[in-house]
């Protein structure tokens, strides 16, 4: 059997290594039409902040090692240029020479990737502005920024004493992964950093009030955000520097200008072979990865694949899915009954020391589909135990049935970043098992007090969703609030920082013997920092008549929907 792998890096590669640990005897053929056949592009950003000081440790494996361990044929620098299903053939284009031979194969798996999107704005090819896609992007960025103007190449590195060194200006188009990680490495290196981003939010896979936390966040630490305004252009200006132009008429200099305004699938080689392409432009596969022609398989960032949750077709391009797939893609060529379950989204991103992560799906996505059987918690549990040093505030939002409790989706972000990771991988493995909010409840996870808590805030997400579904808190959220009298359930010197307009205080400590000034033919709205004294309050004020609700979140909820940076992070560094 010969198969040939179009593509390397996360699927390809992760296919053709799985590949020959099954058959010993295939014929493996692998190109990548760059120099490199399997390199970490997640660690790129990286790179040109200093943190990964040697491109060396960016590559994973190389030609010699392919062929070594796996007996391999891989040819870098190799470009696939057209695929003919009927004599089931492909062309390949030597890069360096434009030499075209074609190749037989029995099976063919694309993983072509999804390139940086390119739109054709003025200017967008001038010196200066990059894509953040591949080792030579990120090589060609870093030798810019030691010398691609007379600025960046003058005054600023002159060797003699300097008691002030000039500013050095960014700027980058697009508040995605690659985006904030670049913004975030450019601040490290003394770039004063301007993120434009089209949408009115950063990270759009979030729902827009966590979203507000993580701009906070990223601001305080001297990123200069413009959101809701797109780019129209790009111009030279004296001495090689740069000026971003938007749809709002603003101006902005640049030294450089990194674009990550998101990926597109690449799905020319799929076109030439026919090959069905889904409504949302990828390359369509079934569970096995198998396209529209049995013999061809794709895997990686070309492909749409079904969202576990919702079963809509979606485009993730995310390194795991892209790995699992290229190992399911070989374990069906070898003749395994593999499936692919689907894409959850699960992901994370460091910013600043902190982290924001996500899986399952959004509310805003629920929205958009029109399901309307969901219900949401928002809590603020502490990354570890409080009584032992350092530990920091979380901010969680989890999204589930209101018929049956599936855990359907949920949020975090905080300033402990390994601490949002465990959380959200936690829920992640909980959503992938079919778990309700009950089984989060009962969820056994470790705990020692620089860790966790003996209630993690995963079982805490858990017994909160529960009281919500077995009536023992009922719910209402900050947008629904007209109408209910608020009970602000906080001690009077917590209003003096922060304090509702009017909403009736009458401290928790008082309420039992203050329950005669509270109406009984109105709802209630209990609120206090971050739901917890409420939630005493509302059992209190429920076993006595009255019709009360639990605020979700508190005041710290209520903080993630007003606008305003300083408040965002106020309530993300508490």
């Amino acid at each position: 059997m010969k198969v040939i792998i179009v593509g390397g890096v996360a699927g390809g590669a992760s296919c053709a290594a799985r590949l020959r640990r099954l058959d010993e005897n295939a014929e493996i053929i692998m190109v990548e039409r760059g120099p490199y056949v399997s390199y970490a592009n997640c660690g790129l950003p990286y790179h040109v902040g200093g943190v990964i000081p040697k491109q060396s440790s960016l590559i994973v494996a190389s030609e010699p090692f392919f062929k070594a361990a796996f007996n391999i044929d891989v040819r870098t620098n190799c470009e696939a240029v057209s695929v003919s299903p009927k004599l089931k053939t492909v062309e390949l284009r030597d890069v360096k020479t434009g030499e075209v031979t074609t190749q037989t194969y029995d099976k063919l798996v694309l993983s072509p990737g999804a390139p940086s999107v390119h739109p054709p704005l003025p200017g967008i090819d001038l010196p200066g502005i990059f894509h953040v896609r591949t080792v030579p992007d990120v090589a060609a960025m870093r030798q810019w920024i030691e010398g691609g103007t007379s600025f960046l190449a003058g005054m600023y590195n002159y060797s003699g004493i300097q008691m002030v060194k000039p500013t050095r200006r960014a700027v980058v188009v697009g508040g995605g992964f690659i985006g904030l990680e670049m913004a975030e490495n450019l601040i490290h290196i003394g770039f004063e950093v301007t993120l434009i981003q089209k949408q009115p939010q950063l990270l759009s896979p979030i729902d827009p009030e966590i979203a507000a936390l993580a701009e906070g966040h990223v601001a305080r630490h001297g990123v200069h955000l413009v959101l809701n305004d797109g780019v129209t252009g790009f111009a030279q200006r004296e001495g090689g520097s740069l000026e971003v132009q938007t749809i709002s008429g603003a101006k902005f200099a640049a030294d450089i200008v990194i674009l990550a305004i998101g990926v597109r699938p690449d799905t020319k080689l799929a076109r030439t072979a026919g090959l069905e392409i889904g409504q949302r432009g990828g390359i369509r596969v079934d569970e096995h990865m198998r396209t529209s022609d049995p013999d061809i398989f794709a895997v990686g960032d070309a492909v749409e694949v079904k969202d576990f949750v919702t079963g809509h077709w979606n485009l993730v391009a995310l390194a795991g899915p892209a790995n699992r797939q290229g190992r399911i893609a070989a374990d069906v060529i070898a003749g395994r009954d593999s499936k692919y379950r689907g894409t959850q989204g699960t992901a994370i991103i460091g910013l600043f020391g902190g982290a924001v992560a996500w899986t399952g799906v959004s509310e805003k996505m629920l929205k958009r589909i029109g399901d309307t059987d969901y219900e949401k918690i928002y809590l603020f549990p502490n990354s570890h135990a409080g009584y032992y040093p350092g530990a920091k505030m979380l901010g969680l939002k989890v999204i589930f049935r209101k018929s049956n409790g599936l855990v359907l989706g949920a949020q975090a972000l905080g300033v402990d970043g390994p601490a949002v990771d465990k959380r959200i991988s936690a829920i992640a493995i909980a959503i992938q098992m079919g778990a309700t909010i009950y089984d989060l409840e009962e969820a056994e996870l470790c705990y020692a007090p620089q860790f966790g808590s003996a209630k993690d805030a995963v079982n805490f997400a858990g017994m909160v969703a529960a009281d919500v579904l077995q009536g023992d808190m009922p719910l209402a959220h900050w947008d629904s609030t007209n109408g209910a009298l608020l009970l602000d359930v906080r001690e009077p010197v917590e209003l003096v920082v922060e304090s509702m307009p009017g909403a009736v205080n009458i401290p928790m400590g008082q309420l039992r013997s203050r329950l005669a000034e509270l109406p009984r033919d109105r709802e209630i709205h209990v609120i206090c920092r971050s739901a917890q004294r409420a939630y005493y309050a509302t059992r209190i004020l429920l076993q006595n008549g009255f019709n009360a609700k639990n605020l979700s979140g508190g005041m710290l909820a209520r903080a993630m929907f007003k606008l305003g940076t300083k408040e965002r992070e106020l309530t993300i560094v508490s």
